[in-house]
């Protein structure tokens, strides 16, 4: 079968490797659709905290059911020919923040495609119970539900309420799902993207989005949700909050972050970190199912699975670029 490995920064090697065999409570999927995310590019850049090369990449997955386990440990309603998404997330079921269903900060958690090796072949063998089913479905919109995981996981940590001004910097993917979430919750949302193509796909979205804050008269907001990954962007967020409000970084960067403490306490604000997500995957889809959340206008680029080592590098920079599917049919 075909597999596609980042051999180090900037070499990807497209290779015939063996299919694999599936384990104990284990099911075997072929790939249809893998998401490309903002960790992919990070990690093809060598800008990926936690990272190792060599790696097969791709945990935002669209997949069918080749097989099952025999001893019935199979989820209800999942059968050989489901649709699924992935959950690409391994906790270890036991550890203290596990044990509280805070698996998403599993003292041992692994992401498969970051710290052992994800979706990026035909065929995957996967822990049966990381398997979210769903009839209606596309490939595509399965594919995507990790990276509405994510926005989920942020607007629940923040607790937006439906009254409060929510201000979201980065209209990335991991910013559009955001968007869809605090939307939904019924707040009133604003965008700050310097990227004008994007603003445009933000207003069609009916989200009123600037390039900086002046587009905004400066006005702080109760819920800022940093998305960016970008370190000036997360310390210039503190700004941007209303005194008695809630900063959440959603993007991840490394090294550290500062800000000025007596503007942070004059103003009693709250800082959150948001995490991948946990146990959020089939409201997710069922959100998608009922028409509340719709992905299917972010996907903006499309390759094949054999064309990743000669096309992936084109899409850094891309001001076009929302979202690219890889398509393994």
């Amino acid at each position: 079968m075909q597999q596609v490995i980042l051999e180090r920064p900037g070499k990807f090697c497209l290779r015939e490797t063996p299919e694999p065999a599936a384990g104990a409570g284990e099911a075997l999927v072929k790939i249809h659709r893998i998401g490309v995310c903002g960790t992919d590019l990070h990690a093809f850049a060598g800008r990926q905290p936690f990272f190792d090369y060599p790696r097969v990449l791709g945990h935002e997955l669209g997949v069918e059911v080749l097989s099952l386990p025999s001893d019935g440990s199979a989820p209800q309603g999942l059968s050989v020919g489901s649709r699924c998404a992935i959950e690409p997330y391994l906790n270890c079921g036991d550890c203290p923040t596990c044990r509280v269903g805070r698996t998403n900060c599993c003292y041992r958690l692994r992401t498969l495609g970051v710290h052992t090796d994800g979706g990026m072949q035909s065929i995957f063998s996967i822990p049966v119970r990381l398997l979210h089913p769903s009839s209606a479905l596309s490939y595509d919109q399965l594919a995507l539900v990790e990276t509405l995981g994510i926005g989920a996981q942020a607007v629940r940590r923040s607790q937006l309420g439906g009254t409060e001004s929510t201000l979201i910097v980065g209209a990335g993917p991991i910013g559009l799902a955001v968007v869809q979430f605090a939307r939904a919750s019924g707040a009133w949302v604003r965008v700050l993207e310097p990227n004008p193509l994007r603003r445009e796909f933000v207003a069609q979205l009916g989200v009123e989005a600037a390039a900086d804050w002046s587009g905004f008269d400066r006005q702080p907001a109760d819920v800022v949700f940093d998305a960016t990954g970008n370190l000036a962007s997360m310390e210039g967020s503190f700004d941007l909050v209303a005194p008695g409000g809630r900063l959440v970084f959603v993007g991840l960067v490394i090294g550290r972050i500062s800000f000025d403490d007596p503007s942070f306490h004059r103003r009693e604000l709250t800082i959150l970190a948001s995490r991948n997500s946990a146990g959020l995957f089939p409201w997710i889809i069922r959100q998608i199912e009922q028409g509340v959340i719709d992905t299917r206008p972010w996907i903006t680029h499309r390759l094949a699975l054999s064309r990743v080592p000669d096309r992936f590098p084109e899409l850094p920079g891309q001001p076009q670029l929302v979202k690219a599917i890889i398509d393994v049919d």
